[in-house]
Parts: C-alpha cells; structure tokens; sequence
C-alpha cells in the first residue's frame, strides 16, 4: 500500500504542476495559485489513487501516456509566456509518445510473430490404447459440480468457481474453487470453504468437495481480492488471463498468475513466470517459467497461449498481410473450451494446449494445421498434418455432430484431434440440450464418412477401428505396437452384423482375443470353433487385438 500512495502523490504532484501556471497572469493572484495547486495536487493523487486501485494497473510512468497528453494541453491552455512554450514542447512530447503506443501494433506484427514462432512437425504421435484421455467436457463436469453444491456448508453464501484441469496425483481432475456469490455474502463470510474436485477421465464419477478456507480468492473485495492482493506486492509487474486455482499433492491450494512484458510500447505480450499465492495466509512468491514448482501445470495461462496463437496464425507476413493479401495467415479456432484453447495430456502425463489453425476464407472448414503449447514452457509446435490430405477442421467436426443427431438436438463441445491407428481423428463429447453427457463421437479429419460412437471414449474407439476397416483406412495400432503373429485353436467365436460387413471376435487357446472385419478378410465369416488359424496382428495392449491377416487352415 505504501507504494501505492508514494505513487499516486507523486503523480498528483507533477499533474498539478503541470496543470497550474505559474506565469504572471493578472486573472491569477499568487494566493490563489497557491490554493489551486495545493486542491489539484489533493484532487490528482486521490483520483491516481482510486483509478489505479479499482483498476489493478501496473504502476509504471508508460500507463499515465493518455492522462499526460490531457494534462500538458490544459497546461499549455492555461500557461502564457515562456511557460507556455515550455509546457506546449511537453504537449508535444506526450502527443508523440501516445501517437506511438497506438500505431505500436502497425509495425511490432514482426516481433510478435518472433516470439510466437513454434517448431513445425507433420503428425503427433499415435495414441497409445493403454491410456485413457481426459476427455470428460468441461460444461459436463460443471453441471456435476453444481448437483453437488450442497456438500458445501453455507450454501447460500457461495457460488461456483471457475473450472481448470490438473494432474493431482497421477489422476486428471477438474478443479473449481467455491467463490462468494456478491458482496454482503464476503462481508459476511470472510474466506471461503474450499473446492470441488471431479475425474476428468471418468464421466460416471461424483465430485467431491475438499474442505480448505481460502480468504484470498478473486470473489473477495478490497485488498482481498486476489488479484488486488498480487498487484499491491508487484505493482509494475505484467499479467496477462485471469487467476487460476491449482493445487498441490497434498490438497492444498494456491492461486496462480501468468506475468510478463511487453512486445514493444504496451503492446504485445511475452510470457515470463508466474505468481503463486497461498489464499489463506496470503503469502506471495514469483517464479520463472523454468523454476515453477512440479505441482503446477497450468504456468502459462490459456489466455497467454490463445494470444501467441493470434500472433503466429497472423503475423507471419506482418500486420497489413494479415488484414489485406493474407498470404499464408491462418486463423486459429475459438471452439477451445479455455480462451479458445484446449487442455490435454500426453503419455508423460504433460499438460498442453490444443488448437487447431482453419483458413480466414468463410466457409471454407479445412484445417490448415494444429499447435500444442506447453502448458509449463510455453514451448509450441505446429503440426501441418499430411500435406496430401485435406484435413477437417474442429467446426467441421461439430457440424457432423449436430447432423448425426439433429433430431435429438445434440451438441459437440471440446474436439480434439488425435492420431488413432494412424488416423488423425476427431475425439468429441457429446451433450444433450441440458449439458448432461450422452455419448462420445470419433470421426477422421480426412475421411468424414468414417466415424463412431459409444458411451465411453474406449467404446467409441473400438468401433472406431472396425469402422476404420470397413472405410478402408488404415489401423496401425499404437505407438509402442507391434506386428507379431500367432497360430493356434479357436475356442469361442463371437459375430455381429454391422452394416454389409461382419466382426468377428476370436478367443484362441492361448487365451488372448482377436478381432477383425469381413470387409478385409472375407474369410473370416467360416470360422469356427477348433478351427486351426494363422493369425497377424497388431500387439495394442487391448483386450481385442486388430487382426491384419487371417488364414484358416482347410480354406486356403
């Protein structure tokens, strides 16, 4: 606080000196100068003071530009003489500095497409079977947070927070804290219970509410509010998103902030670390990005992300290409469920951002390519994908949703592309009108007509590898697979008609489970139990394993 007055008094004071003119004007008494220049220096510092606190902006000289090119005109209008001409050179300084800070982004576009600038590759890697996605859509998890509200004591006074992923130990959550519901509710109150967890990978589980009382937290007023409570201990400090509530191994709960700096004339931004705070006892701590603790993933704040997406999809030609010609500019998409990026994991159990890149063209729903960010470094890469297939972009994915189930009036939320049995491939939740959770939809981004569904993600993508036979696509198997063959004798044997095609399951006495499609192996609609076969498959891991080739011994 004590920075905080130092600073609005010596604004006030140079604002009043500034304002007031001090050239020999018979309007003006030197009494009542005096008065003058003692109220606007009370007036200017109050004013500072209130603006800057109900406001939360930096404390730098750079964020006063548009109150000086006011201030030197008035100074100049009221000035005579030499004064005049001195605060009229002023006048001009400011004008040309605010002049600056305006057009800054005309010609930074270069800069900014610099810092965004990601490593290029063509395809992620392909998905291991073995792990589960957290694929539980968010608006889903929410609604299961509310149901649960009332294991909440108080219930009245409090309201749901914002949600954010994490992993806590080993399992992916969704994390929302308890916010107050208005003003008399914190005067009331003074600190929050705690938060809601809930399973980002299993959509049958419950929430649970973990008791931990938060007294700083962006619901609370005054100086406890969070955010007011990190700019009065960095008050020139750069943040960029919205604070985010993350939470350690043992439970216990920190509020985070991403800091940075500008690009060039408060225009741009650049990510640098973050702010960790303990909402109970209020204790602050800034770190790097490379010494953040291991606890926490989500260092680089999705908005901060979303921002370096604009730049890199944008800028790559500069800032009037990206406006005119559009050469190469691609734009990415808003159908992310965190500022318009998506929260994943990789096998490593990583966090990343995913986007996907469409064209500025309207109409037009080809992916132009698709970036995953660090969530931690902030580190990206692009991915082009097959440069010989035209993939479909995310809001293509939704559209086909809607039309499988038009008259149901299902939606898609939170599409995520991954690379199943070497397919890149769209992975989307399915809601009904109501938010509640019906089934999950996999479709190819270069094969629309190939796709699936079930009622879990491992269900939709087993039917996914057979509808990938029957499409003619390609089933790979995961990254760690391998072609290996067995022979042996049936034991059971399970068909089912799908279409003009028929799966057939196979158990051989080496106890282990086959599957495959008459579409590729017409013979397999013979087999039978003790039949002796040759079979070539891939070794996924799962409990059906993708046969490749089928020989029954007598057929061939």
């Amino acid at each position: 606080m004590g920075n905080m007055i130092l600073f609005s008094l010596l604004v006030g004071l140079a604002s009043a000196l500034v304002l007031i003119p001090f050239s020999n004007r018979e309007d003006y008494s030197g009494k009542v100068k005096s008065l003058l220049l003692i109220a606007a220096i009370v007036l200017f510092t109050l004013g500072t003071f209130t603006f800057y606190y109900m406001f939360n902006l930096d404390r730098n000289l750079s964020s006063l530009w548009p109150i000086a090119i006011v201030l030197t005109f008035g100074g100049m209008f009221f000035a005579a003489g030499k004064e005049q001409m001195v605060k009229g050179s002023l006048f001009l300084l400011s004008l040309l500095v605010g002049v600056y800070f305006m057009i800054a982004f005309l010609f930074n576009a270069e800069e900014k497409y610099e810092t965004a600038k990601m490593a290029e590759k063509m395809e992620i890697s392909t998905f291991d079977e073995k792990e589960t996605p957290a694929s539980v859509p968010p608006h889903f998890a929410r609604n299961k947070m509310k149901k649960a509200f009332g294991q909440v004591p108080n219930t009245s006074y409090y309201e749901l927070g914002n949600l954010q992923i994490q992993k806590v130990n080993g399992e992916y959550v969704y994390i929302a804290p308890v916010e107050f519901s208005g003003f008399f509710k914190w005067w009331n109150g003074e600190s929050t219970p705690g938060y809601f967890t809930i399973s980002a990978t299993d959509s049958s589980a419950n929430p649970k509410f973990k008791k931990s009382d938060m007294i700083y937290t962006p619901s609370s007023f005054f100086n406890k509010n969070i955010e007011r409570h990190i700019r009065m201990q960095y008050p020139e400090s750069i943040f960029y998103g919205d604070t985010q509530l993350e939470v350690d191994d043992e439970g216990k709960p920190y509020y985070i902030r991403t800091f940075g700096e500008f690009i060039s004339a408060r225009n741009g931004f650049k990510v640098k670390g973050i702010v960790v705070v303990d909402p109970k006892s209020g204790g602050t701590k800034a770190y790097a990005l490379a010494d953040v603790p291991e606890f926490i993933d989500g260092a680089v704040s999705p908005e901060a992300v979303s921002l370096k997406n604009s730049y890199y999809g944008n800028y790559i030609h500069g800032y009037w290409n990206s406006v005119f010609g559009k050469t190469d500019v691609k734009h990415p998409s808003d159908e992310g469920t965190e500022a318009q990026v998506s929260p994943i994991f990789d096998e490593n159990g990583d966090m990343y951002y995913f986007t996907d890149f469409t064209s500025p063209k309207e109409g037009v729903d080809s992916m132009l390519g698709y970036s995953l960010t660090n969530s931690r470094t902030g580190k990206a890469t692009f991915y082009t994908g097959n440069l010989e297939e035209s993939y479909m972009d995310s809001e293509g994915a939704l559209q086909i949703i809607e039309k499988k189930f038009i008259e149901k009036k299902w939606h898609g939320e939170m599409p995520i592309l991954y690379n199943f049995y070497g397919e890149a491939s769209w992975l989307t939740p399915v809601l009904d009108s109501n938010g509640f959770l019906q089934n999950y939809f996999i479709v190819s981004a270069a094969n629309p007509e190939i796709s699936s569904y079930g009622n879990t993600p491992n269900e939709a993508l087993r039917k996914y590898k057979t509808a990938l036979q029957h499409g003619g696509g390609t089933v790979d198997g995961s990254s760690k697979a391998k072609e290996k063959q067995a022979s042996g004798t049936v034991l059971r044997v399970y068909k089912e008609k799908t279409g003009d095609y028929t799966i057939v399951s196979i158990l051989l006495d080496n106890k282990k489970n086959y599957i495959v499609s008459s579409e590729t192996n017409p013979l397999a609609i013979y087999v039978k139990e003790g039949d002796q076969v040759n079979i070539k498959y891939m070794d996924t891991g799962e409990t059906f394993l993708p046969v490749k080739e089928l020989v029954i011994q007598g057929l061939e």
